[in-house]
């Protein structure tokens, strides 16, 4: 039982953590400036409840890791009602911005006045899709305001992570090499399923390099959107020994149409791991693409980036 000054003799006292000084001292948490440009995120696909809690979760791990984010979603097939259209976020985030800037000097504040893009499109791509890309340009045309377009999020080591996550998750990969944990169902062969053409299958590559490094078995590109591609593959992996294959998703998900997955891995004869979806790697890398855009410096995900 405590007393008036403090704990009953007998418990511990929990004394605070002296604050580090010096060259080991813990860096200050960076914020986001005052005043700086919007995240919206660009998200492909039909909208629907799944895609929108995919897109809020994405946010959600980027405004954890900097804190005051201005972010928003666009949707590229929004309907401006439940699903805002990109272009009428993007101009929202204009006007917005303005406001904000014409209030702190109606309230005597001394601020500089706005520069720069308004916001800052990260289109939520793990790979290149050419189609997609140009209605997300469209659409920042459409929107009449100052925008900054970044890349995609891959490739990435941070990718290569999440999909051999997802693999393990399925019981279609070893979890961890260090331990030599087995997977009975643990596949000899990955098909990396991308959208995007030739283009995305060679970005994939570069990413299916690194988890093949991860898993020790050959992992081979393949695009969902082109006749016979994911056949051709899974016949090279198996003409080259492979017995067991296994289909990983090279996308977040609102991309592309469940179904053409599910045809996919039916049409090899293989299982299938989850798409990206939600994985932590990618509100960070939406955020460090945002953050390189406008020269700040948040934590960096681990893993140089690979372009």
């Amino acid at each position: 039982m405590s007393t008036p000054t403090g704990p009953a003799s007998g418990l511990p006292v929990r004394m605070p953590r002296p604050r580090q000084s010096g060259r080991h001292r813990r860096p200050e948490p960076v914020v986001a400036p005052e005043g700086a440009a919007a995240l919206v995120l660009a998200v492909p696909g039909t909208p629907s409840s799944d895609t929108r809690s995919l897109a809020e979760e994405v946010i959600s791990i980027a405004r954890s890791e900097l804190p005051g984010l201005n972010a928003r979603i666009g949707y590229l097939d929004g309907d401006d009602a439940e699903y805002p259209a990109l272009a009428s976020e993007l101009t929202h985030a204009s006007t917005e911005r303005t406001a904000r800037y014409e209030q702190a000097v109606a309230a005597g504040r001394e601020v500089a006045a706005p520069e720069g893009p308004s916001a800052v499109v990260v289109p939520l791509l793990a790979g290149p899709d050419s189609s997609i890309v140009r209605r997300i340009r469209q659409a920042v045309m459409d929107s009449g305001t100052q925008v900054e377009l970044t890349d995609v999020l891959g490739p990435h080591p941070l990718l290569a992570e999440a999909l051999h996550v997802r693999l393990s998750e399925a019981g279609l990969a070893r979890a961890d090499r260090a331990r030599l944990f087995t997977v009975a169902t643990a596949a000899d062969g990955i098909v990396l399923a991308t959208v995007g053409g030739e283009e995305a299958v060679q970005a994939a590559g570069i990413t299916g390099m690194l988890l093949a490094a991860r898993l020790a078995v050959p992992v081979m590109a393949a695009a969902l959107d082109v006749d016979g591609s994911v056949s051709s593959i899974a016949e090279q992996l198996r003409n080259a020994g492979s017995a067991q294959l296994a289909l990983a998703p090279y996308l977040v998900g609102p991309e592309i149409d469940a179904s053409l997955l599910e045809a996919a891995a039916k049409e090899v004869g293989c299982a299938t791991a989850e798409p990206l979806g939600a994985y932590p790697a990618i509100g960070k890398l939406v955020l460090s693409l945002y953050a390189t855009a406008l020269g700040i410096t948040p934590a960096t995900p681990q893993g140089a980036p690979v372009h």
